[in-house]
């Protein structure tokens, strides 16, 4: 991919142009990035509210009607159910690997097949993620495979 930055006159508005055969999930998470102001994201831990950057979750998890956020060290809980979630996040990396699961795809380390299709993901931080039969296909489309 080429770059080309050049400088405009004072009191010009900047512009981004996107030059491109064809859109692929890369390039719209990158004019989608441009679009959106940064979003935070409020996870709750000992009766405080954390302002968290998405770029720093692992992955959420709903377990008993609840939904938790998983950073590297930290276990939040959120406020917002997993399907909200899913379409706030989807565009900033984050894929459902389960019915219970979103994964942000910048911190999967590496995923290997595991029984009757499944896929496990294996996390920067160490941690293990099953991926569902059901939705490794938009994985190997997210990741090019």
């Amino acid at each position: 991919m080429k770059v080309i930055i050049e400088k405009i006159p004072p009191g010009s508005e900047p512009e981004i142009i996107v030059r491109s055969n064809e859109l692929d999930d890369s390039l719209m998470q990158l004019i989608y990035s441009f679009q959106s102001p940064s979003k935070k994201l409020i996870g709750v831990s000992d009766l405080r509210m954390h302002i968290l950057n998405p770029k720093d979750v692992f992955y959420f998890e709903s377990v008993d009607n609840k939904v938790f956020i998983y950073c590297k060290d930290k276990v939040y809980e959120s406020r917002l159910k997993l399907y909200e979630i899913e379409a706030e996040y989807e565009n900033l990396g984050f894929f459902r690997a389960s019915k219970s699961t979103i994964v942000n795809l910048a911190k999967i380390g590496s995923v290997k097949v595991v029984f009757y299709g499944k896929f496990e993901a294996l996390l920067k931080n160490g941690e293990k993620v099953l991926i569902s039969r059901q939705y490794v296909p938009v994985l190997k489309n997210k990741l090019g495979l």
